[in-house]
């Protein structure tokens, strides 16, 4: 055996108890949890660790052999992220993410959601202009299929009928009503997934989904309805447009970064922004169900215009406060 292997062999020997003890107790915190360890193991913990640390700075310095430094290295590691590491539950990531890091991150997003809601009430006015003047642009904007007989043809009472029938999974209102949300849940992902190609993709996604939008508020409100479509639609259409606004924005800022990096590469540029923009996206996903939920109970059961629109506008001021009232930070 060479000088170098019998350095390694005396130095591990002198050392070998107290790295087994530490790789012992590692073993039984990444297999259990630290509660496992007992007062006179937390104790010893940081002595071993230091230890380690310290053999593997001689080892370093004396060059020895490599595989020793390796398994040190290793060992170091792991001890690292048991001593300074965050540790917490499953419980303590949801309560994170709903009270930090999904808000942090909307906020963070400000602009694009400014720009996004602005294109999506630039579709919806643009439509609702255009349908108003001339019915026949009421098919470009909202497909046959879709439509299932609300269309410029349609009565009065026939349109009325619609807003206050009662639930039934086989009617007319259910399968509009389960279209838009999927409609809104699709958009929202594309929205989100074709960000990369400049934002002109996300873009003519939130602008299509306002004419869509526009076109049919101009239709019940060309039968004198406007104010009751308003209360049918807005009392989830509020949490869901939003949820579609802010989908938009996370592609608009990976389109932007990718478009004007700066001191970034591209890559890194989109990298970033994905970030922040999955984070949004889970938030996105939990909008999109409570939408469903007020889709589903709460519109079938209410059937007053005005307690409608009460559900929601309070929804809406409910997001803006829970976003953006009084807080700052940034999710990386």
């Amino acid at each position: 055996m060479d000088e170098t292997g019998l350095r390694s062999l005396r130095f591990r020997r002198e050392r070998e108890e107290s790295w087994r003890h530490l790789e012992k107790l590692l073993a039984q915190v990444e297999r259990r949890s630290a509660r496992s360890l007992s007062d006179e193991d937390m104790v010893a913990f940081p002595a071993l660790y230091r230890a380690a640390l310290s053999s593997l700075s001689v080892a370093r310095a004396t060059s020895l052999d490599q595989a020793l430094i390796d398994y040190l290295e290793a060992l170091c590691a792991r001890a690292y992220f048991f001593v300074y590491g965050a540790r917490t539950t499953l419980i303590g990531r949801i309560e994170r993410f709903f009270a930090h890091d999904w808000p942090a991150a909307v906020r963070n997003l400000w602009r694009e959601t400014l720009v996004s809601g602005l294109i999506m009430l630039a579709g919806a006015i643009t439509a609702f202009a255009l349908v108003s003047a001339d019915a026949d642009w009421f098919s470009a904007f909202v497909p046959e299929a879709l439509a299932g007989g609300r269309d410029p043809t349609a009565t009065t009472q026939a349109l009325r009928e619609t807003l206050y029938a009662p639930a039934d999974a086989h009617s007319a209102l259910s399968v509009f009503a389960t279209f838009l949300f999927t409609h809104n849940a699709q958009i929202s992902i594309f929205a989100f997934a074709l960000g990369f190609a400049f934002c002109l993709p996300s873009a003519m996604l939130i602008a299509y989904n306002g004419c869509m939008l526009g076109a049919m508020i101009a239709l019940f409100a060309s039968h004198g309805l406007g104010f009751e479509f308003g209360g049918w639609v807005f009392i989830h259409g509020v949490t869901e447009l939003f949820a579609v606004t802010l989908a938009g924005a996370a592609g608009l800022r990976i389109g932007w970064s990718i478009a004007f990096p700066g001191d970034l590469t591209r890559v890194a540029a989109a990298e970033r922004a994905g970030r922040n923009g999955a984070v949004v996206m889970l938030g996105v996903v939990v909008m999109l169900f409570f939408a469903g939920l007020l889709e589903g109970v709460a519109r079938q059961l209410i059937t007053s215009d005005i307690v409608r629109w009460a559900i929601g506008l309070t929804t809406g001021v409910a997001w803006a406060l829970y976003f953006y009232r009084g807080r700052t930070g940034e999710v990386r």
